[in-house]
């Protein structure tokens, strides 16, 4: 980063957006504008005559998108400050901005000072990654992760749903019913679960079955 202010390279392909973001920007001692872009083959044009310290770009451009802009200038440069910015801040979208290499990932429903707090950190700091929501996608991502089935356990989860017992359900997968028992405890337990009703509906909740039998067999 050089000694002056923090110099800003701002791409939306929304000129309300730019603008705002811009004024908002400008307003800080320690920051500055260096140039604005619409699009992803005009930011990284700008990038490579600029040098920018940080580049501030939309996730979704007319030809292509920020993590093109973020994978192409990471590749050149370890010290680049890279901020995404989306409408749509979900978990894969804040996991691919951190995978592509971005410094940082910010909603455009957050305050303007997330923007300009993201940027001071993406320019001293531009290898690890800021986000307000990333602890939370984390923590939901590992649930998930915690909660997959193999596809013998899935086997038995469907014909708990159809009401079968631990020896029904050995006979039908040509298992021994403590094999069977097994599979349903790990099941239980992936699941947060201390019975079958439980077990079926937190599969239901998490998408694990579309439907229950309402009777058993």
């Amino acid at each position: 980063m050089s000694d002056g202010p923090i110099r800003i390279l701002l791409v939306d392909d929304h000129e309300l957006i730019r603008n705002g973001l811009a004024g908002v920007i400008d307003l800080e001692d320690d920051m500055s504008i260096v140039g604005v872009a619409a699009n992803v083959s005009e930011a990284l044009s700008k990038y490579d005559s600029l040098s920018p310290d940080v580049v501030i770009a939309d996730l979704q451009l007319q030809d292509g998108t920020g993590l093109d802009i973020v994978r192409t200038v990471r590749k050149k440069s370890d010290t680049a400050g890279l901020i995404v910015l989306t409408m749509h801040s979900g978990d894969d979208q804040i996991f691919a901005a951190m995978q592509a290499g971005a410094s940082g990932f910010v909603g455009k429903d957050a305050p303007s000072s997330e923007v300009v707090k993201a940027a001071r950190h993406a320019a001293v700091s531009p290898r690890s990654f800021v986000c307000t929501g990333l602890v939370g996608a984390m923590m939901r991502r590992q649930a998930s992760e915690s909660t997959k089935l193999t596809d013998r356990e899935h086997e038995v989860l469907l014909l708990l749903a159809d009401g079968l017992g631990a020896s029904a359900i050995g006979d039908k997968l040509y298992l021994s019913e403590s094999t069977a028992k097994s599979h349903i405890a790990r099941i239980y337990q992936k699941l947060g679960a201390s019975n079958r009703a439980q077990a079926l509906v937190t599969a239901m909740r998490i998408g694990l079955l579309s439907s229950i039998s309402p009777t058993e067999r």
